[in-house]
């Protein structure tokens, strides 16, 4: 029952990037408009992750759960009122209460998962709760695809030929076709929901504070005195927002001429490619940092990505849409293998160092605008990937020399 969150909060979030063209064409915008998406949904990180742990708190992880899916629910229903009138105001706040929603049961979820159960077998729970994690991810812009796009596009001479009646009459067309699917998801969040409220899950008190014994960080006063941590916060805000820009503009880049060409109902394909290539590498990370230094795995993963990159950014044709995509197994491990090399070593800080580095999944909001204004300034997004490989270059040097633990 736990991991169908992970699922639909998967698919919600990588959906953003079919919104992000569909958008663009429903509501005229720029690619820093559109980009807009991504601020607004993982804005809702940096705003709700500490909101989010006072909550839970209060009323537990069980009624957090459900609390996060009402939210939710908010936000989905916002898009009703959002695609009848056409006000892209209301589709950022919509993904703005989405995202707040997410936030709560991410902060909830992941530690309860852990806790029911015994504490040897926690790891495995949360690995296949994560791997479901994986599957929504790839699943969501297929299915967005599909039920979103309509289709229907025009070069510039095509759009330029019809009257100011015919635009309009498509852009409305364009922005109500999201009332079904987010409809529907609100249905969905309701009936999770109701299954959760009527389970027979157990609430399980705030466990009691530990003192942990640190004979090597007593010295210490603050969370930020850990450079291996300081680096790290950033790290996972370059991280998140590199593979977010890089999903958010992809469609994009294969619809290019020099590129491959594709209609964008061909080009979601390749979003989707883009996540099951992430599914897949989690699988095998996992079992390959059994027997590598995660120091090691992840400054070589931020290579092969800056190498890929650079393919991407100079080359044509599938050549360069297939590099694109397969950065996808590249990212799968980052974000834990960063996440723990962050916490490591923290001893009484570790709570504190862990609410850090999740607040810095809010580089999603700042990154992929950035690489919007970049392509809105060169008229040109391919130019505009170099935003995402500069954010790998740190992330190589974090996993060979940054994230070193020193006295």
């Amino acid at each position: 029952m736990l991991a169908s969150l992970f699922f639909i909060w998967a698919l919600v979030t990588n959906v953003n990037d079919i919104l992000i063209p569909h958008l663009k064409k429903a509501c005229n915008l720029s690619d820093f408009q559109s980009s807009l998406v991504q601020f607004a949904f993982f804005g809702a990180y940096f705003v709700m992750s500490l909101p989010s742990g006072w909550v839970l708190k209060k009323i537990g992880y069980k009624w957090g759960i459900i609390l996060g899916l009402a939210i939710m629910f908010l936000g989905a229903l916002i898009f009703i009122p959002a695609a009848t009138t056409r006000i892209y105001g209301f589709f950022l706040a919509g993904l703005f209460v989405l995202g707040s929603g997410i936030t709560l049961l991410q902060v909830a979820a992941n530690p309860y998962v852990a806790l029911l159960g015994k504490p040897e077998t926690a790891s495995s729970r949360l690995n296949f709760t994560q791997a479901i994690n994986s599957l929504g991810a790839a699943v969501g812009p297929y299915l967005g695809g599909l039920l979103i796009l309509s289709g229907i596009e025009y070069s510039a001479d095509q759009w330029n030929a019809l009257s100011d009646a015919q635009k309009l009459a498509y852009q409305i067309s364009e922005a109500r076709s999201v009332i079904l699917p987010y409809a529907a998801l609100a249905g969905i969040l309701i009936l999770i929901g109701l299954l959760i409220f009527f389970s027979n899950l157990p609430s399980i008190e705030a466990e009691e504070e530990v003192a942990l014994e640190d004979n090597l960080n007593t010295s210490k006063s603050s969370v930020w005195q850990f450079s291996h941590l300081a680096l790290g916060v950033l790290a996972i805000f370059l991280y998140v927002g590199a593979e977010v820009s890089i999903g958010s503009f992809l469609i994009k880049f294969a619809k290019l001429p020099q590129i491959a060409g594709l209609g964008e109902l061909d080009a979601k394909n390749f979003v989707s490619f883009y996540m099951l290539f992430a599914m897949i590498g989690r699988f095998l990370g996992a079992a390959l940092l059994t027997k590598i230094n995660p120091r090691i795995w992840l400054g070589v993963n931020g290579v092969a990505v800056i190498i890929l990159l650079a393919i991407a950014i100079t080359g044509t044709g599938y050549t360069a849409l297939w590099c694109i995509t397969i950065i996808g197994f590249c990212n799968s491990t980052m974000f834990p293998t960063i996440f723990t090399l962050g916490i490591d070593n923290l001893g009484k800080f570790t709570k504190s160092g862990s609410s850090y580095l999740i607040m810095a999944i809010f580089g999603g909001a700042i990154v992929p605008p950035l690489m919007g204004l970049v392509s809105d300034w060169k008229g040109d997004i391919q130019i505009a990937f170099l935003v995402p490989l500069v954010c790998y270059i740190y992330i190589a040097f974090y996993g060979f020399l940054g994230s070193r633990v020193r006295a």
